[in-house]
């Protein structure tokens, strides 16, 4: 049995959907399974938001050294224009952001605490200065099929009415691949974004398949039942590659889910020289 035929009967004896796509940007994946299937993005479409802020920057409709309003104060994607929600700051993993509440903050580092912490108060008041018609560009331009970013995190009454945010492994795939080539923005930028990629605070599953000191510039998202990650691999040895895995259950096992999405990128890493 070969290394991927392992995995596969490893990820099919996992409880729920597990998707996976594998290789080197721009080729025919390694590996996949499942790569086009829907899955609620989590924070995995903070990348997606990072893009549309450096695209927006480089056109010059935002400054990245600006100060913007921190407010818990947001327009939902249904509704008349009148309708508005806020974030639970119990629900955030990041609180440096919500110490900043009421006074203002830089944009280049609201977008690193949506990275490095996966901050869900910086992600909504970034999103909320460019817009989903721009983030909707992002996946467009990378070749995105299918995921979509409706709304912001924690936009129930938008959520209930149908507008949600959707990833695939598939176009995560592309997404890191779009960046990676330099297609999302030019090399200043995209140098930026990838550094910051590298400097992800949580490094549980995708990270925790690879051996010690390897960069890898990626982003994960979990939630009940969920646990996504993506990202590039830079091996010293080989051409840098792409894994994306989504995985989502109703067995609420998170830490199950990460030593599964750490098997995969154990075994994408094997693949490297291929």
């Amino acid at each position: 049995m070969t290394r991927w035929e392992q995995l596969g009967a490893a990820l099919d004896a996992a409880p729920g959907t597990v998707s996976v796509w594998a290789g080197r940007p721009g080729a025919p994946p390694w590996y996949a399974r499942l790569p086009d299937a829907p899955h609620a993005a989590a924070s995995t479409m903070k990348v997606a938001v990072l893009a549309a802020l450096y695209r927006a920057a480089e056109a010059g409709v935002v400054d990245l050294d600006a100060r913007l309003p921190v407010r818990n104060d947001f327009l939902s994607a249904a509704g008349d224009g009148e309708l508005r929600y806020a974030n639970d700051r119990e629900y955030d993993d990041e609180h440096e952001v919500w110490d900043r509440l009421g006074g203002t903050a830089p944009v280049r580092w609201l977008a690193r605490r949506m990275i490095v912490r996966s901050s869900n108060l910086a992600t909504n008041l970034l999103l909320a200065r460019v817009g989903k018609a721009v983030v909707a560009e992002v996946w467009r331009v990378a070749g995105a099929t299918r995921s979509v970013t409706a709304r912001g995190i924690e936009d129930y009454a938008a959520r209930d009415a149908g507008l949600d945010n959707v990833v695939t492994a598939a176009d995560l795939a592309v997404l890191f691949a779009a960046l990676y080539d330099g297609a999302l923005a030019g090399p200043v930028a995209t140098a930026e974004m990838l550094d910051l990629l590298a400097a992800q605070e949580w490094r549980v599953d995708l990270a925790a398949g690879l051996p010690a000191g390897v960069r890898v510039a990626h982003k994960n998202g979990w939630m009940t039942g969920v646990r996504h990650s993506a990202g590039i691999v830079y091996p010293q040895d080989a051409p840098p590659y792409v894994v994306a895995v989504c995985t989502t259950s109703d067995a609420d096992d998170d830490g199950a889910a990460c030593r599964l999405v750490a098997e995969v990128s154990a075994a994408a890493w094997q693949e490297r020289a291929g």
